[in-house]
């Protein structure tokens, strides 16, 4: 896969990796797995694409499991990625489709359509797994994650 596709280059010369798109855009670079293996970015409608080698699942801590497809998407702006897809949450016994994801100020508020849940983006400041999707993935186990609410939307 080619990496970021329409967007500028780094200053040495390479496309930007999805990291680096995220930085950009104000979003920790912990939102994705470690194991990224390409990405595109069409800066005209802010698609934005992410590719692992296979599909990656995890628990970065109890009672939390994320899922990752092998193909990630959305819409990225400053501190909005909407319209994801590519990405679910175990909430009590179902697994549920991380829709957007917004930051306001040191939070990250994500949202499942019919709830939200608001993290520090602290949180996120690393990927994982450690060693990343496609190594150990789907018995990866994380660093500690703290919710700081969780609200229905109004």
């Amino acid at each position: 896969m080619s990496t970021a596709a329409a967007s500028p280059a780094t200053n040495n010369g390479e496309a930007p990796s999805v990291y680096d798109i995220l930085r950009e855009f104000n979003f920790p670079i912990g939102l994705l797995p470690e194991g990224v293996v390409g990405c595109s970015l069409d800066r005209t409608t802010g698609k934005l694409e992410a590719y692992l080698n296979e599909a990656c699942q995890f628990s970065p801590e109890d009672p939390y499991e994320l899922r990752y497809k092998a193909t990630i998407s959305g819409q990225i702006s400053k501190n909005r990625l909407t319209d994801l897809k590519g990405v679910t949450v175990k909430f009590m016994f179902f697994w549920v489709n991380i829709v957007e994801v917004v930051r306001n100020g040191d939070d990250l508020l994500f949202s499942v359509g019919v709830a939200t849940a608001s993290f520090p983006v602290d949180n996120f400041s690393e990927c994982l797994p450690p060693g990343g999707c496609g190594a150990d993935c789907k018995n990866g186990k994380g660093g500690k994650i703290k919710t700081k609410s969780l609200v229905s939307p109004a």
